[in-house]
């Protein structure tokens, strides 16, 4: 009994903290706690969430690897994040804000306008690494910071192999870009597959330590071989990837923008900052007509610039 006026004043100190911090409060009933979760026996009964993107977005995947990456891993999440970007825009990108490939999936998530969540092994109250600390703030507008740990809750070892079940159960799909043949990394996989998630691994050299687990991996058949953002979101069925192979090559990059009227060019960029979009909210946010919408919707439809959708909606 002695210790419940320190378990209350502790709980007071928590609410305040999450309060004055704008931090979210999550219980499995909530409509905001993330639903592919609660399917996972092993759920967190409180989730802390500081953030403005979606845990429940319709597309989401998390990127693990080894905290010693080298030029190689780099080079794949950049062109997987900006191949995806241009595909499916509307996936939430998940990793755990650790040295590596973790802080590299952050960034250029961020680099190319993407939400992105990094799971901490600690309470909200910190961030570890520190030297990642400008990058969090960042995340907090584009994506944010989630956690089961209450404040003061230090990033001890067992913590951060407990915050992988949620890594992998927020998730859709596991990519592992580079991995030893030990490691974090794949302790998020074998927890991906238990939950029946999709497991995915870029290859590596043969003699590379740093492709060791995904190479691995992939011989044992526990993860399925990409090279590219459209290998997965074909595996994934996300999308039509040969009608978006054949827009990239008439020319419908961002970079290539200059085909597209500038009327056309406002509803593109709305559609891929939103992924799929209902012409009402089209209407809104560009300011245009109904009637004017769905002319220049048809236009880019027929162009092979944006597909129609069951319900309404379009996407790139």
């Amino acid at each position: 009994m002695s210790s419940l006026p320190q378990a209350l004043q502790s709980a007071k100190e928590e609410l305040l903290f999450c309060e004055q911090n704008n931090i979210q409060v999550l219980i499995p009933s909530d409509a905001a706690y993330p639903r592919r979760l609660t399917i996972c026996e092993d759920a967190p009964l409180v989730l802390y969430y500081r953030g403005n993107a979606d845990l429940n977005m319709s597309h989401i995947i998390n990127i693990i690897g080894t905290r010693n990456n080298t030029s190689y891993g780099i080079y794949i999440i950049e062109n997987f994040i900006r191949e995806l970007q241009m595909r499916c825009p509307d996936t939430l990108i998940v990793s755990g804000l650790a040295y590596g490939i973790d802080i590299c999936a952050h960034r250029k998530a961020l680099e190319h306008q993407m939400k992105t969540v990094g799971v901490l092994a600690h309470g909200l109250d910190m961030i570890y690494p520190a030297m990642h600390r400008e990058t969090a703030k960042e995340m907090l507008s584009h994506g944010g910071l989630l956690s089961e740990y209450p404040i003061r809750t230090r990033p001890e070892k067992r913590n951060f192999v407990q915050r992988n079940r949620i890594v992998a159960g927020i998730s859709d799909a596991t990519i592992l870009v580079e991995s030893a043949g030990h490691g974090g990394g794949l302790i998020t996989c074998d927890i991906s597959l238990s939950y029946g998630r999709e497991v995915f691994a870029f290859p590596g050299p043969v003699n590379s330590r740093s492709s060791e687990g995904c190479n691995n991996y992939i011989r044992d058949e526990k993860a399925i071989l990409i090279t590219s953002a459209d290998d997965f979101i074909r595996k994934m069925e996300w999308g039509n990837v040969e009608i978006l192979s054949k827009a990239k090559k008439r020319g419908i990059e961002r970079s290539l923008f200059q085909t597209l009227s500038p009327q056309e060019e406002i509803i593109v960029n709305i559609i891929q900052e939103n992924g799929e979009t209902l012409v009402t909210d089209i209407v809104n946010k560009s300011g245009m007509s109904l009637s004017e919408v769905n002319t220049l919707l048809f236009h880019l439809e027929m162009n092979g610039v944006v597909r129609s959708l069951a319900g309404g909606g379009y996407c790139i």
